[in-house]
């Protein structure tokens, strides 16, 4: 590939990468961190635990090792958000570029959650129960912040880190049953069971609210990166 030359030396001057380094740095030093995790297992199959966060009760190597992967979940959807400030801030439609591209891909994450990552964890067709994990968190975050993000700066600045860091007041409230309030209530923030029939559950594994949170604060983090 022949690249421009540089008027003042002569010397041939590579096209400036549009991506950021330092945002690729932080997303590959989860990656391996995320990879340590969930490899653990392997490592550790001699000595099983029910809880790796127990620390009066596992080896110091796992305890770290699991601490440590707590930072991949928050720094992957909070770099989701950046993301689509700057993929929108890139288009001629900016926000409408944005909404657009988070609606369609958190669609296809809820749908991978439930079609493939749950099969891949149960080996059930149909299945009898559906566990709404980490992916399926992120797709709806950026389902959610498809129309957040049509908020004033300010507004999705105060809104993002009121539940970050209010989300667990509401940990007393509980709302039983399957009726509408009861399904939203699980899927925001009460990890629980959600009957669908008899030969249906499902398992609000990653409550969303807080997540929303994170990814709306990625979002309006996103202008400190413009170039």
């Amino acid at each position: 590939m022949l690249y421009p030359v540089a008027p003042s030396t002569g010397v041939p001057v590579a096209p400036a990468s549009p991506r950021l380094t330092s945002i690729d740095q932080l997303r590959g030093t989860v990656i391996v961190l995320m990879l340590l995790d969930h490899v653990r297992e392997t490592f550790y199959l001699h000595a099983q635990v029910a809880d790796p966060m127990a620390v009066d009760q596992v080896e110091p190597a796992l305890f770290a090792s699991r601490l440590l992967a707590h930072l991949c979940a928050p720094v992957f959807v909070l770099l989701t958000g950046l993301s689509a400030w700057l993929y929108g801030s890139g288009q001629a439609t900016g926000r409408r570029a944005a909404a657009a591209f988070l609606l369609k891909r958190g669609v296809f994450l809820v749908a991978l959650e439930i079609l493939v990552v749950n099969f891949a964890w149960t080996l059930q067709f149909p299945p009898s129960v559906i566990y709404l994990q980490v992916i399926w968190a992120i797709g709806l975050s950026m389902i959610a912040l498809a129309g957040l993000l049509w908020l004033p700066r300010g507004v999705l600045a105060v809104l993002a880190l009121v539940l970050i860091g209010g989300h667990n007041l509401l940990d007393g409230v509980h709302v039983d049953g399957n009726g509408p309030l009861a399904v939203l209530w699980k899927v925001l923030h009460q990890r629980d069971w959600i009957e669908l029939g008899e030969h249906l559950r499902l398992r609000t594994s990653y409550p969303v609210l807080p997540w929303i949170g994170v990814i709306a604060l990625g979002y309006v983090l996103g202008p400190w990166f413009a170039r």
